[in-house]
């Protein structure tokens, strides 16, 4: 078994030593899969290499058989790498984590590693634009069929899930339109069909949604969004069980190299350590902005699954710690309007990205969703006068004023 699978720690005997007690998340953010050298360093190393020598032609045989513990190429696994994958495995409470070089990597392998030509997938409608050219056009010239849920009503959910389905993929809660999906009932359905249910759980991250605790097989991340969640690299991660991560994932990711790079996975090793705390300051941020936006009369509607007038809201208190980081509304007077108030932000900046500790404003339309056609985008929800805005680390107090002198 390679090293990317041990749970703990692996280059020496004292990190080898597990503690006797069940160690809070917080402190495996910090603690989990620390791999020192044979120097002792307090921090994280980085291995910048790209192969490992053996000590015999019999080491090297036995090594790529995984008969012996020994790392064989980067592009299969890297001691920094490692580090991060067991990380955030903890983290997760999954079995297994395996890196790839980006969020979309990670989506398109954790789906694609499974299906083949006859096969059926079965997805929430609502989702993010590049997950939806990947369902809706990449692998259906694979021969695989593809059919969309909307909503969150368990009927139609058991309608669509009353034949054989090899995959159940669900991004919730959805970006940009915040839409929720109940994960234990939607599991429950697909499991009695066979299907393997995977959770894009970007937009709430490992803190605020356990995915594999309410019936989910696989969880997959951006880990550019919120575990980095600084702006500097990208990153992706694909977490689940022993058989999952052996038998389907592993040879599709080890023969197509979507690698993480030891560079990117030691910046992410170091994010995790204050992943917690940045989520949930982030957290209240968005749930103060979202309750200051939905009593603004400029304001047509908010979506954020903290507000007790979204229709997911009793779903998302069962399966989440909060309302998420980022929300999403649309302003009276349709784009001209949203893009002039967009415009006189002040401390919010204009980006497409999300999960960042500095708070970003996007008009998904125009941006991130604008490869969907009109009826698409239409059919999510997502208008012209819908903007997404994730929230950060600046003190709620500015980010209030700065919208409302913005919307005035």
């Amino acid at each position: 078994m390679s090293h990317q699978h041990r749970p703990w720690g692996y280059s020496n005997e004292s990190c080898d030593v597990t503690p006797d007690w069940e160690l809070h998340e917080e402190t495996l953010a910090v603690r989990a899969g620390l791999a020192r050298s044979g120097f002792g360093e307090t921090g994280e190393a980085m291995y910048l290499t790209s192969g490992y020598t053996y000590t015999s032609a019999e080491q090297a045989v036995h090594s790529f058989t995984d008969e012996v513990d020994h790392f064989v190429y980067s592009r299969f696994a890297n001691p920094t790498v490692a580090m991060f994958e067991q990380r955030l495995a903890a983290i997760e409470g999954a079995e297994f984590c395996v890196a790839t070089g980006s969020g979309m990597s990670a989506m398109f392998a954790s789906v694609a590693c499974m299906v083949e030509s006859g096969d059926r997938i079965v997805a929430a409608a609502s989702m993010f634009s590049s997950c939806y050219v990947v369902l809706n056009e990449i692998l259906p010239k694979w021969g695989v069929s593809v059919e969309f849920v909307k909503g969150n009503d368990p009927e139609v959910w058991a309608k669509a899930l009353n034949k054989p389905t090899k995959v159940v993929f669900i991004e919730t809660p959805s970006n940009p339109m915040l839409e929720i999906v109940d994960l234990q009932v939607v599991s429950d359905l697909a499991h009695k069909v066979g299907a393997t249910v995977i959770v894009d759980n970007v937009m709430s991250s490992p803190i605020l949604q356990k995915p594999l605790q309410h019936g989910a097989d696989v969880v997959m991340y951006s880990a550019t969004k919120h575990i980095d969640g600084q702006g500097r690299v990208l990153g992706g991660a694909i977490l689940g069980s022993f058989d999952y991560i052996h038998s389907y994932l592993n040879p599709f990711i080890r023969h197509t190299g979507p690698t993480l790079s030891a560079f990117n996975a030691w910046v992410l090793v170091k994010s995790l350590e204050t992943l917690s705390m940045r989520v949930n300051r982030m957290n209240e941020n968005a749930q103060v902005v979202a309750e200051f936006l939905a009593q603004n009369s400029k304001i047509e509607s908010v979506n954020y699954p903290g507000l007790k007038t979204h229709p997911g809201y009793a779903t998302a208190q069962k399966q989440m710690s909060g309302g998420g980081t980022t929300l999403s509304f649309e302003v009276h007077g349709g784009s001209k309007a949203l893009f002039e108030v967009m415009d006189q932000l002040k401390v919010i900046d204009i980006s497409n990205n999300l999960g960042d500790s500095k708070s970003l404003i996007t008009h998904p339309s125009s941006t991130t969703h604008r490869r969907l056609d009109a009826e698409t985008k239409a059919s999510m929800g997502i208008t012209d006068s819908l903007a997404r805005l994730s929230v950060g680390l600046e003190h709620s107090s500015d980010l209030i004023k700065d919208l409302q002198q913005a919307l005035q």
